[in-house]
């Protein structure tokens, strides 16, 4: 699990809790009616902007944001150059011979070892990022698009409440009570916005640029291998992927 994205959320909706808390009158905080408004109306929208299959996968993508795990480049890179090393000292073929775990790198390494072309191994291997960066692209676009709703059916909730109050004005000991429940459905649909959807879909993005930069790795990994590269150049090739602190770290 990524403790970050657990601290982020609990830590937020803890501020808000204890923040409500500390001012009093929490029951005050609760409508049912108006949190019906904000999350029914946002997920009503997401099938309204996407396709249903788009949004129930987005639901599967955002767990990224929580489960995801970190891969270790140092480890991918070593492993390249293990590869390399082995192809120098015998040959491309005898890569077959040789236990993967990452699929995708596993795949590169057979379209080598099969005699296919370097330039063809590489759009075959790319195609597979493009792809990737897509399906990330319409989970990212799910949470953005709930994100901005939110708060729009927490206006919407607000705007109802406030026609419903100024229809009755006749009694003003209610007007205050009735104020308070109409600006429930904005704060609502500001937490879910703020809290949930926007920095999910900022760390989906990330999730996905990692990805694609791991993969990367791979693609240029294996290219260097199939055109037959030293492993010591192998190596300082995929090492300009990393940040500085992680070069010194893998040297």
């Amino acid at each position: 699990m990524d403790i970050a994205t657990l601290i982020g959320i609990v830590g937020g909706f803890g501020l808000i809790v204890a923040t409500i808390f500390m001012g009093g009158n929490a029951g005050g905080f609760v409508d049912p009616p108006s949190l019906v408004v904000v999350v029914g109306g946002t997920f009503a929208s997401a099938f309204i902007m996407f396709p249903m299959g788009v949004v129930l996968k987005a639901f599967k993508i955002a767990l990224k944001g929580f489960f995801a795990k970190s891969e270790d480049p140092k480890a991918i890179i070593d492993q390249i150059v293990a590869l390399a090393e082995t192809a120098r000292k015998e040959s491309l073929v005898a890569l077959e011979k040789v236990a993967i775990d990452d699929e995708y790198l596993k795949k590169g390494v057979i379209l080598v070892a099969d005699g296919t072309d370097g330039d063809l191994v590489r759009s075959i291997m790319e195609i597979e990022i493009d792809a990737m960066k897509k399906r990330h692209y319409q989970g990212q676009g799910v949470m953005k698009g709930m994100g901005a709703m939110a708060p729009a059916f927490g206006m919407i909730g607000t705007l109802i409440g406030l026609v419903q109050m100024l229809s009755n004005l006749s009694d003003p000991d209610a007007i205050g009570p009735a104020m308070a429940v109409a600006l429930l459905t904005t704060l609502y649909g500001s937490i879910l916005a703020n809290v949930v959807f926007l920095p999910l879909a900022t760390k989906l993005s990330e999730r996905s640029i990692e990805e694609a930069t791991y993969m990367e790795i791979m693609v240029e990994g294996v290219v260097s291998i199939q055109k037959g590269e030293h492993p010591s150049i192998v190596k300082e090739k995929l090492q300009a992927f990393l940040s500085p602190g992680l070069r010194d770290a893998a040297a």
